[in-house]
């Protein structure tokens, strides 16, 4: 198997075990959609940077990446997590209210 099917595989299965923390349902108050859909994208997307985030370290941990590639990740990941704390606080979203927590291993 290569590594991007290996790396592939790692990303399909964080992704179903934080599964069960994604609600059942979405609910979206009629009277201030822009906020509920802004607090689900804003959630979505920080899921993606968590699970990013755990598969540069894995990475980083067998040696795969190198030093201006561990540098170049970090700062991406820290500009994407910096933006959505921006685009949350500009629709009055608290941190707990975006931040779903990926499973500690």
């Amino acid at each position: 198997m290569s590594t991007l099917e290996l790396e592939l595989d790692e990303v399909r299965a964080e992704l179903a075990r934080v599964g069960s923390l994604l609600p059942e349902r979405i609910e979206l108050d009629a009277q201030n959609v822009e906020r509920g859909l802004a607090g689900l994208v804003l959630s979505i997307v920080e899921l993606l940077r968590q699970v990013l985030e755990r598969q540069a370290v894995r990475r980083m941990e067998r040696g795969s990446l190198t030093d201006d590639e561990i540098e170049r990740v970090g700062l991406a990941l820290m500009r994407l997590e910096e933006k959505v704390r921006e685009i949350a606080a500009q629709f009055g979203l608290g941190e707990d209210e975006i931040r779903l927590r990926v499973g500690v291993e």
